[in-house]
């Protein structure tokens, strides 16, 4: 069975120095910024930033109109219901001023036929005292 091996200062010292080279040849092999895979390769990154101002640009439009839609709509939906609220307050007026009218015919009738029937009852009595002071 293979045991742990503890590493003492001179092995990590002698990985770090490895670690620093390997760095240190990393940024040695990068080519130089006049270099043409250098230029390709920003000139197409420098598209890309481009691309996406101009989708931002895009979007931030689409947005922008959506929202203008939008308050329109709602401006007109709100015109509509202040409208059908108008609508709905005079029918319920001209209802009650139907009903107003319904109630005093109503009245004007019950008080006519009460006339009616106090002459009737009036004739019937008038009738009966002539018959008896004969």
């Amino acid at each position: 069975m293979a045991r742990f091996k503890e590493q003492d200062f001179s092995d990590r010292q002698k990985a770090a120095n490895e670690a620093k080279q390997a760095m240190l040849e990393r940024f040695k092999s990068k080519p130089a910024e006049d270099d043409p895979t250098v230029q390709a390769r920003k000139a197409e990154r420098q598209a890309i930033v481009e691309a996406r101002a101009k989708r931002e640009e895009e979007k931030a439009r689409l947005k922008q109109e959506r929202e203008e839609r939008e308050v329109a709509e709602r401006a007109s939906r709100e015109a509509a219901e202040a409208e059908a609220l108008r609508a709905a307050e005079e029918e319920a007026q001209r209802d009650a001023v139907a009903k107003a009218e319904a109630e005093k015919d109503q009245i004007a009738r019950l008080l006519a036929d009460e006339v009616d029937r106090k002459a009737k009852r009036d004739a019937r009595y008038a009738a009966r005292k002539a018959r008896k002071g004969r």
